[in-house]
């Protein structure tokens, strides 16, 4: 059975048909989702899905594409809205300089907030980072200086050097559909060298629909198609790999397998 460990069921092309989604997800052996929050006027919302459905559980975030505009989101309001039961991990928040939608140094801010809340909470802190491996690692690097906190880079497309740090800071690694995209070369040679304990899967659905439904909406179901490309990529069994990225999900968000 299969986690998608970051999906956006509440998005334009999955939310029209929401429960046909989850029902295909379910057949595909999907057992659990992890439904993710950009932004804050979203967060009752994901959260009210994870009510309805016991498989699926909330984050609660704002994405680095949405700092400028909630300027008032601190650890403080992170931490009382990650108290619902439901909630079981803090993002997405990290840096994205290939848009560049948000100031930088406002986005370095959220992000140090976000951390804190993880802290707090020792809820997992979701990472999404593009074009900013550097400021990514030092942040990392830094606030975990100040007390430890768990956390994943989340549909990842660093480099092995990024990859090699944020391991040693002791982070998981989440692999999405693009790594059985053919012009994702580097990311399969990373994905090979994740050690098996450390590894999660992702559809980001919505987006990055895996071989072989490019140019189709992605859905959760898919997260299958990723885990059979990986799969095959390192040698491994689907249901080793189906197994151990379960694990470790679990083994991650301690308060969803609570």
């Amino acid at each position: 059975m299969f986690v998608d460990s970051h999906c956006h069921l509440n998005y334009k092309g999955l939310v029209e048909d929401q429960q046909g989604v989850l029902a295909r997800a379910r057949a595909a052996g999907v057992s659990a989702f992890l439904n993710i929050s950009t932004r804050a006027s979203e967060w009752d919302e994901v959260i009210g899905l994870a009510e309805r459905e016991s498989d699926v559980m909330a984050s609660v975030g704002v994405h680095p594409h949405e700092a400028d505009i909630h300027p008032d989101v601190e650890t403080e309001t992170l931490v009382e809205k990650a108290r619902h039961p439901r909630v079981v991990g803090i993002g997405e928040s990290g840096l994205d300089y290939y848009y560049d939608r948000s100031d930088r140094e406002r986005q370095r801010q959220s992000f140090r907030s976000h951390i804190a809340a993880s802290r707090e909470t020792q809820l997992p802190l979701i990472v999404h980072t593009r074009d900013a491996e550097e400021d990514t690692y030092a942040i990392l690097a830094e606030e975990m200086g100040k007390g430890r906190y768990p956390a994943l880079i989340h549909c990842f497309t660093a480099s092995q050097d990024f990859a090699d740090k944020v391991l040693d800071l002791g982070l998981t690694v989440s692999i999405s559909g693009i790594v059985t995209f053919k012009n994702a070369r580097e990311v399969q040679e990373v994905a090979k060298t994740i050690p098996a304990d450390r590894l999660l899967i992702e559809t980001d659905s919505p987006f990055l629909a895996p071989v072989p439904h490019r140019g189709k909406p992605c859905e959760p179901a898919y997260v299958a198609d990723t885990a059979r490309f990986l799969a095959d990529l390192r040698g491994e069994s689907v249901e080793q790999l189906a197994a151990s990225t379960s694990a470790n999900f679990r083994a991650l968000f301690t308060k969803a397998a609570a």
